[in-house]
């Protein structure tokens, strides 16, 4: 949910620098009950990072029972059987440590940054959560009006629909035509027992990945995992794995939909593979030419140039089984959202035609490095990657190795996803236009 709830606030994405230079040491292990556990020694800083991953998103839940997975994120900070309501985050800022999660489409991450002095009550908390968390009807009642108003908050931003509308038309039928927050007539209707049958079935520790990175003694890191963990049964209910179809739309799909906006917008989205394919390595590279920075060529064709946009851009989402690719915009004054789409489609007919130049391709390839290495400069980001590769691609060392992926796609395979993935009848256009009044 967070990269999701990142591109709904800024509508972009961010780019930095730096260079990658050395390799991410880590050693890994699997507990009698299937929890994997990861470790990575850093000792530069008095810090540590205890992260668990559940393999568990919307995409686990059914229709009519959809918003669990993100409502769980919220309840596991309710209570356990040792920790009182409301106090997992009192417990980490009190010794100063942070604590924070997110759902996706795929999982739920469970993150804390404390002082490495503190790592065993980071891994007790989060023992308490796989194993005493309370699912009480209090707990239930406080965290439906939490996430209430964080979708009354989501909806009274503009545009902020984007994502639920597209998913439901793109992948109509599935476990991915819903968001992660779900329906609240869903979760309205849920009872006790249906929200304890999901922790039994998923919160279970052959279903999650355990990470812990920064400032730590190995030894006393696994003498602490042993202490809190090992003892928790391994959960005993079938832990379903929806998947939906790789192939390609069948014709386009094209909506209107009337928001409390003043500007009209316009959203094309393409039905791409899923992330790690060598298709979708080349497609995020796409995104990049085309809306990265104020050189893009969206940004100095349709916005500098000719002027029809005040804003345009790219960005390409990633999931286990499926992901798309999405171009927004707004129109300038004296211009409309059809001249966007007219505009947009002529930049992609571009790139599906013509091979990008030298110099796109190796500012392209600079960028990626940049913001792949900075996602792992910080003892957290090195967590979250290494229980993410572990978990979704089954390779931890990828945080060491996806990088080869990227420098692997060449100008030819950038013309060849566009011509492949970026057609009218592969695509979901949705009018964005002001409710009347």
């Amino acid at each position: 949910m967070k990269k999701i709830l990142l591109i709904i606030a800024a509508l972009g994405i961010a780019s930095i620098s730096s260079a990658q230079k050395n390799k991410i040491e880590f050693s890994e292990f699997d507990l009698d009950n299937g929890l994997h556990v990861i470790l990575h020694q850093d000792n530069s800083t008095p810090i540590v990072a205890v992260s668990v991953l559940y393999h568990v998103g919307s995409k686990n839940e059914v229709k009519g029972k959809t918003g669990y997975a993100h409502f769980f994120e919220h309840l596991m900070f309710e209570e356990s059987e040792n920790i009182a309501q409301d106090e997992y985050a009192k417990i980490v800022q009190s010794v100063g440590g942070t604590i924070n999660a997110y759902t996706s489409n795929d999982q739920t991450y469970y993150h804390c940054v404390l002082p490495s002095n503190q790592l065993e009550l980071g891994l007790w908390m989060e023992s308490e959560r796989m194993l005493n968390a309370k699912i009480t009807q209090a707990g239930v009642d406080n965290q439906r009006e939490v996430v209430k108003e964080e979708k009354r908050t989501s909806d009274n931003r503009p545009y902020s629909s984007w994502y639920a509308e597209i998913s439901e038309r793109m992948f109509f039928g599935t476990n991915y035509g819903w968001t992660p927050i779900g329906s609240f007539v869903d979760l309205n209707a849920a009872s006790i027992q249906d929200f304890q049958a999901f922790y039994d079935q998923y919160y279970v520790p052959n279903n999650a990945t355990l990470v812990i990175t920064g400032d730590i003694n190995k030894k006393d890191a696994k003498k602490y995992i042993k202490k809190y963990f090992s003892t928790i049964p391994k959960g005993t209910k079938e832990i379903t794995r929806p998947t939906v179809s790789g192939d390609l739309l069948t014709k386009a799909v094209v909506d209107t939909v009337y928001d409390n906006i003043q500007l009209p917008a316009i959203f094309q989205a393409y039905k791409v593979p899923p992330q790690g394919t060598n298709d979708a390595y080349a497609l995020e590279m796409l995104s990049t030419v085309l809306s990265n920075g104020k050189s893009s060529r969206l940004n100095i064709a349709l916005k500098e140039n000719e002027q029809i946009a005040l804003q345009v851009q790219g960005f390409s989402m990633g999931f286990e089984s499926a992901g798309f690719f999405t171009t927004l915009g707004f129109p300038n004054q004296g211009y409309t959202v059809d001249d966007i789409k007219a505009g947009v489609v002529k930049e992609i007919k571009k790139l599906q035609t013509e091979l990008i130049t030298e110099d796109e391709f190796q500012k392209i390839k600079n960028i990626t490095e940049n913001n792949f290495v900075s996602s792992n400069s910080r003892m957290a980001g090195i967590a979250e990657s290494l229980a993410s590769y572990s978990m979704m691609f089954g390779d931890a060392n990828l945080i060491n190795t996806e990088l080869e992926n990227y420098r692997a796609v060449t100008r030819e395979d950038i013309m060849r996803v566009a011509k492949k993935y970026l057609n009218e009848s592969n695509s979901v256009t949705l009018y964005y236009l002001p409710k009347k009044k």
